[in-house]
């Protein structure tokens, strides 16, 4: 069984991609109401902690009986990036990247998958990578379109993998693993173009994967929870090809 630990987990995008790809998730780490009550909803049983600050190794070890995952992954806050925001970065209270780092740190999962919007590439995708190459791990960077996903929006999301170099996961290749993460028209971290979209005739119907409908119950909430939440079928070949190296 290859166990997934999720912070900042939202609605559960990317532990939704995660169990599509054959992955347990074992915890989970979300401080909003509603989105916590859609988790306990569709992962009853899952440990989850509320704030990030609180979850260290000890108390994962305590709560799960596990010292450590295969796979750990977090969208951590964009505010500090967002275009529609600020983007005061580092400067952001809301930039919590230090707080995940932490938690890396004291589980050491196998692997890392992080999740961002596209602006954080300009802004902090350098440290995050020399930050993990500073604990000893191997990463690499994947802007996708969710365009490559089927859907009919761009919502370009950059995810940052990443492998432990201690033995925790397989040795890979940059190539190895852009083949098998299907990335189709993302650019990697040196700015490569993976592969040309397949689906750019497609005609953008919203600048969202959500509309605004009136009478809906808790709408605002779920509209929130829809524009924050990562699209699992846009993640899923990460965490597939992941579990294709681990098999």
């Amino acid at each position: 069984m290859l166990t997934h630990l999720s912070l900042f987990t939202g609605i559960g995008g990317l532990d939704r991609a995660a169990e599509m790809a054959g992955l347990t998730t074992v915890g989970q780490c979300e401080w909003a109401d509603y989105p916590t009550r859609v988790l306990e909803k569709h992962w009853p049983d899952v440990p989850r902690w509320r704030d990030i600050r609180t979850l260290t190794g000890e108390d994962f070890y305590a709560r799960t009986g596990l010292r450590t995952v295969d796979v750990l992954s977090g969208g951590f806050p964009c505010q500090p990036f967002s275009v529609a925001g600020q983007r005061r970065g580092k400067e952001d209270d809301r930039y919590l990247w230090p707080e995940m780092l932490r938690v890396i740190r004291e589980i050491r999962p196998a692997w890392i998958v992080g999740e961002n919007v596209e602006n954080a590439v300009r802004m902090v995708l350098d440290d995050i990578i020399d930050d993990l190459e500073g604990i000893n791990y191997t990463a690499q960077a994947f802007v996708v379109s969710a365009y490559c996903s089927g859907a009919w929006y761009d919502g370009k999301r950059i995810f940052i993998v990443a492998a432990a170099n201690d033995g925790g996961a397989p040795v890979w290749r940059n190539a190895q693993f852009r083949a098998n993460a299907r990335a189709d028209g993302g650019r990697d971290h040196y700015g490569r173009r993976a592969a040309e979209p397949h689906a750019r005739e497609r005609r953008q119907v919203e600048s969202r994967p959500y509309g605004v409908l009136d009478g809906v119950p808790n709408r605002v909430d779920r509209n929130n929870c829809l524009g924050n939440a990562v699209n699992p079928y846009q993640a899923y070949p990460f965490f597939q090809a992941i579990s294709d190296l681990m098999d």
